[in-house]
């Protein structure tokens, strides 16, 4: 960017009103923005956030309401009008075409060339302290760096108004404090931001104000110091927060059995000589950097990717040629870290969705009345918001799509359940809700395997936890667990081994 700083307004919405069908979203939500600020948005899953910013960002149109941005109206609802007044989306889910490559993906869309501004991308990937093959094609991209390629695409317009929907939700904190670093940037160069997350801890690092959605209405707005957590996650949910205002609950110890899954020396694409027990009751935090090979070991153990070497016993038998149904039906059951690309049947039914992983074992003549009342049941007990079984899950907000995806891992009963990133994009409450869900299983006699980038998420749950670095065993910890104990494994106590 050049010039002068921008200063005063920069956006401003006045009175928008949205519905779908007959069900309306946003009742009449107006908000500002000022060059320079860091505005948090908070809501729970189906507040209307996401709706909210994708008619300021011309995605979507709004039915009634005025949207200003850099002092020029937003005539229509056109994603190109929107950039060229200067406004750039960072949707939380990346779009990304996979057969071109990632220099390709970054410049969609602009006038100038791939090559005329691949200088202009590598200084910025420098700022990110992001790695990235910008001659690779998109197809490769881990979802972390898919995520980077749309922050990317935002800064090389150089936006004077950026919306981040969830942008740190796949990175690690290395990565996050990477990207609060350039967003520092962006705000002493003028820029406005809009900041969505359910990640308090940054909010309070990154945002100085704050608005929190609920149920398609503006319920508290205003500086960012002037409320507690336990203020804000009361606006957002209507959950009164206990007396020390802590939204964290400390981690009983269940009873540890037997072990249930056993692996010794497993080798396969991305990580190698991996040994992993997990006993009946037992939560094991698998922590790491991206691109440790956390998930490609996971997708191995499922039988979606082929090991090279090693072994794996579930219940003290040996399961070698392992198929994702083989797996299910013996009760070793994946929750995938992408769950609209690898979960979830987004044009599908609910009901199906849910007992996808089941429809082999269910007679075809009772299947429709049986798929329903399984979903019935999960709606129940895990709070799905939806408009019935027969939706489909594309319709549903980030938070309910992974509790019904949470839903169709469990209607398999699992003996031994892999969880990858299982709050992913999802609002606190629902963090909250998830959280008790593990407990309960292990409670149960589950054996979890839980896969998170966030360390904070790690410590709360895991009776152990073993970091992978380089594709390969960083150490385990017993007791002491912390987020510098997990980071000095994960970050560079070891270095890259050498091919």
């Amino acid at each position: 960017m050049t010039g002068k700083p921008a200063t005063g307004r920069v956006a401003k919405l006045t009175d928008i009103w949205k519905s779908y069908g007959a069900v309306p979203v946003l009742k009449g939500v107006s908000l500002a923005l000022q060059a320079g600020e860091v505005h948090a948005l908070l809501g729970g899953n189906g507040a209307g956030k996401s709706s909210l910013m994708k008619i300021m960002s011309g995605v979507i149109g709004a039915n009634s309401g005025s949207i200003e941005i850099n002092g020029r109206q937003l005539s229509r609802a056109s994603p190109a009008l929107a950039q060229q007044l200067g406004l750039y989306l960072v949707p939380q889910e990346a779009h990304i075409l996979p057969n071109q490559s990632v220099l390709e993906n970054i410049c969609l869309g602009l006038a100038a060339s791939p090559r005329s501004l691949r200088p202009r991308v590598e200084q910025l990937v420098r700022e990110l302290s992001v790695s990235l093959d910008l001659n690779a094609q998109a197809a490769a991209l881990e979802i972390a760096d898919r995520q980077i390629v749309e922050i990317l695409r935002g800064l090389v317009r150089d936006a004077r108004v950026l919306i981040l929907d969830e942008p740190t939700s796949a990175l690690t904190p290395f990565e996050t404090s990477a990207l609060f670093e350039r967003v520092r940037k962006l705000q002493a160069q003028g820029v406005g931001i809009f900041f969505i997350s359910h990640k308090l801890r940054e909010i309070r690092e990154i945002c100085g104000t704050i608005s929190v959605l609920r149920d398609g209405v503006i319920v508290l707005s205003g500086p960012l110091d002037a409320y507690s957590d336990a203020e804000i996650v009361e606006a957002m949910s209507r959950i009164q927060i206990t007396d020390n205002g802590s939204i964290r609950t400390r981690h009983k110890r269940c009873e540890i059995g037997e072990a249930r899954l056993s692996v010794h020396g497993l080798s396969g694409e991305g990580f190698r000589d991996i040994s992993l027990v997990v006993r009946a009751g037992e939560i094991v935090g698998l922590a790491g950097v991206v691109g440790a090979g956390r998930t490609e070991f996971a997708e191995t153990l499922f039988g979606l990717r082929r090991q090279t070497s090693g072994r794996v016993l579930l219940e003290g038998k040996e399961f070698a040629k392992r198929t994702p149904r083989g797996c299910v039906d013996r009760g070793l059951v994946y929750l995938p870290e992408d769950r609209q690309q690898h979960g979830l049947f987004l044009e599908a039914p609910l009901f199906w969705n849910v007992s996808s992983y089941l429809l082999h074992r269910l007679p075809f003549f009772l299947r429709p009345g049986v798929e329903r009342k399984i979903f019935e049941e999960f709606r129940s007990s895990m709070s799905i918001k939806c408009t019935g079984p027969g939706q489909e899950a594309r319709g549903l907000s980030g938070g309910n799509q992974q509790k019904v995806l949470l839903a169709k891992c469990l209607s398999a009963r699992p003996k031994v359940l892999i969880l990858d990133e299982p709050t992913r994009g999802v609002d606190v409450a629902a963090r909250n809700d998830i959280y008790a869900l593990v407990r309960r299983l292990a409670a149960d006699g589950v054996a979890i395997v839980l896969i998170s980038s966030d360390f904070d998420e790690i410590i709360e749950l895991a009776d152990r936890v073993q970091v992978m670095a380089f594709g390969r065993s960083g150490g385990e910890l017993n007791e002491h667990i912390s987020v510098d104990a997990i980071a000095r494994l994960a970050f560079g106590a070891t270095e890259a081994p050498h091919a």
